[in-house]
């Protein structure tokens, strides 16, 4: 158990006695009862075996901020990060601040924030691996980083900001609400370190001695009804009606006077220019999914097409089966789909434990994904492999296995999206901009690949286009409504769609004007002749479109996040501390993505040059997310 020491403050200690039955959200406090098989069970920290004699062990407890006394000292930050042994580039806990008006009236708050052990985790229902637990033990919401294969989900999907990945070790980790001080009667370290007596902490819904207010809302904190954090506030200082961000964030937070809620908006402080960005669209983080996403849809979308236009007697998909070249088209298929699993795998933190991916199929769309398109695959090869030889009914099973899996696992492809904390992705516009691709690239890849063998005919081709202009037309459909939706909006989703049409304005336009271009040719080529060169620039223009929404999909997202100002939370300054080399020093507390870094021509002259053991020994070093010098 952790030790007390013999001088510990009286302030370090619980204080609750009596408590409510209920919080504000109207579920009950008291998490079990005393003949629950949860009920007197040590947590084991540390192996210790030891239950805690704190009375409201079994009750919710959360985190009180007097935003009035909070003075901006990043005490309660070092405290958690000192306890938790927490490198420079990583913290559980932040002091963000929004301010307003001008001097000599210049206002500042400040708000402390750390994992809110909510009652409705949306992390531990996302989570593929299953390495979030909410116990019953003070409501606490924990994560185990052995578990964690590093897919990030839960840093999405969190309002708050709270799971932290670690690029360089390729884990999350978070908040663990200190439980082994708990067990002692002592609240947690950050409390404890606050110089402004700011923050608290207690069973949720008691208002510490002193204070007179427990609200669920101040200014620049994210929606609560998400997740029903467990941190309750006191702002009794008048603000200004409008308050705004200091970090890179466009967005400010206007006053309603009727219900006194701030709620945010756009703050259009970067002007209305058209600017490129090409380097940060095309080289996001997240380009091994632009990669992986469209990749699998265009392999459902033409592996449906085949099957399906086969069995309903299409005469055009018909003839692509009766082909020489089917098996071909198959293998083609088969290898994109191959290299697209290859770069999400990739793309997580510890690829080699790929497979605990499915350990969340109950809660997590994410697992759901990831069984469907793995489905898929095996079906894809099965039906590929009994085609080349020949071998009809089984080649059937597979085909009708791929059939199922393909569109379920596209499916939560899209579900995986729609996060509330990420209102630009939170539409339908999601669903039918997959739906699109997998329909267009579909047919643009069955086009392509059988003309370039030189056995379709152009009538052929025109039959495709038909499919390549509904895909593009049912995605088209879906931009116009998101458009519209977006800009009668407030909050991040209109955020985003600002950075849209700025930040990455004029690759915006010409991805439109390139879409627009591919609805047109497919529509004349469904009714006019069609030659290979012109598929060729059919294809050309419809991966190009299709590459650039996608990049824009990801790097546009603004999540529903605190606001960020000091120097790790503020993205701008992470962007120009790795642009410049500034992120090297490492009490700037930003870091490289290391655990995906690594070359691979030094890699070759390593093989060439050492002995086996020695190749085995940098194989594990890039496996376990350390550069090869």
């Amino acid at each position: 158990m952790f030790k007390v020491r013999s001088d510990e403050p009286k302030y370090a200690f619980l204080w609750d006695k009596e408590t409510k039955s209920e919080n504000c959200h109207g579920k009950p406090i008291t998490l079990t009862s005393e003949g629950d098989e949860l009920h007197g069970k040590s947590l084991n920290i540390n192996d210790e075996a030891g239950i805690g004699e704190n009375p409201n062990r079994y009750k919710q407890h959360g985190f009180y901020l007097n935003a009035d006394n909070c003075i901006g000292c990043h005490a309660c930050e070092a405290a958690c990060s000192e306890k938790n042994d927490n490198p420079a580039h990583i913290a559980f806990r932040s002091v963000g601040f929004v301010e307003g008006g001008t001097y000599p009236a210049y206002q500042r708050l400040n708000i402390s924030m750390a994992c809110n052990h909510c009652d409705d985790p949306v992390c531990l229902k996302g989570c593929p691996t299953r390495a979030y637990t909410k116990y019953a033990e003070y409501g606490a919401v924990l994560q185990d980083p052995d578990i964690c294969f590093g897919c990030g989900y839960c840093t999405w999907v969190c309002p708050y900001n709270a799971p932290q990945l670690d690029p360089v070790k390729g884990q999350v980790t978070k908040c663990n609400m200190c439980v082994d001080r708990l067990e002692v009667g002592l609240k947690p370290a950050c409390v404890s370190a606050c110089l402004g007596n700011a923050l608290d902490f207690g069973v949720v819904e008691n208002v510490p001695e002193n204070r007179e207010e427990c609200k669920t809302e101040i200014p620049g904190f994210p929606r609560t009804d998400i997740t029903n954090p467990n941190i309750r506030f006191q702002q009794t200082r008048q603000t200004h009606r409008e308050m705004t961000r200091t970090d890179s964030v466009p967005l400010k937070y206007h006053k309603n006077e009727k219900t006194g809620i701030f709620k945010p908006v756009v703050d259009r402080k970067k002007g209305a220019q058209r600017k490129w960005n090409c380097k940060k669209l095309m080289l996001t983080h997240e380009s091994a999914h632009v990669a992986f996403t469209l990749l699998t849809q265009a392999i459902v979308g033409a592996f449906v097409l085949l099957i399906l236009g086969d069995f309903s007697g299409m005469p055009a998909l018909a003839d692509v089966k009766a082909s020489s070249n089917y098996n071909i088209l198959l293998t083609i298929m088969l290898v994109l789909l191959t290299f697209g699993l290859f770069k999400l795998n990739m793309h997580l933190g510890k690829p080699h434990r790929f497979y605990r991916g499915f350990y969340n199929l109950r809660h997590s769309p994410v697992s759901r994904e990831i069984a469907g398109v793995s489905l898929f695959f095996t079906a894809l090869a099965g039906y590929t492999l009994f085609s080349w030889l020949e071998i009809e009914a089984m080649s059937t099973l597979f085909a009708l296995l791929g059939v199922v899996s393909g569109p379920v696992g596209v499916y939560y492809m899209y579900r995986l999206y729609r996060i509330k904390a990420r209102p630009f992705w939170d539409h339908w516009q999601t669903g039918s901009a997959f739906l699109g691709n997998a329909v267009a690239i579909g047919a643009i890849l069955i086009g392509l690949v059988t003309a370039s063998l030189g056995q379709m005919s152009d009538s052929f081709l025109s039959s495709m286009a038909l499919f390549v202009f509904l895909g593009l037309l049912i995605e088209s459909i879906g931009h116009i409504f998101h458009a519209r939706d977006l800009n009668t909006e407030d909050g991040e989703g209109a955020a985003s769609w600002y950075e849209q049409t700025t930040k990455f304005g004029w690759p915006y336009l010409i991805s439109n004007i390139l879409l627009a271009s591919a609805i047109l040719m497919a529509g004349w080529f469904i009714v006019g002749p069609v030659t290979l060169k012109g598929w060729l620039l059919l294809t050309l223009v419809v991966i190009s479109a299709a590459a650039i929404k996608r990049s824009l999909f990801f790097a546009l997202v603004i999540p529903t996040t605190m606001p960020g100002a000091f120097f790790w939370k503020n993205e701008g300054f992470q962007e120009h501390a790795k642009e410049t080399g500034l992120a090297e020093m490492q009490q700037v507390g930003v870091a490289y993505d290391r655990h995906a870094r690594f070359k691979t021509d030094e890699l070759i002259e390593t093989i060439k040059t050492t002995s086996l053991k020695e190749v085995i020994e940098q194989l594990k070093s890039i496996f376990y997310w350390k550069e090869i010098k």
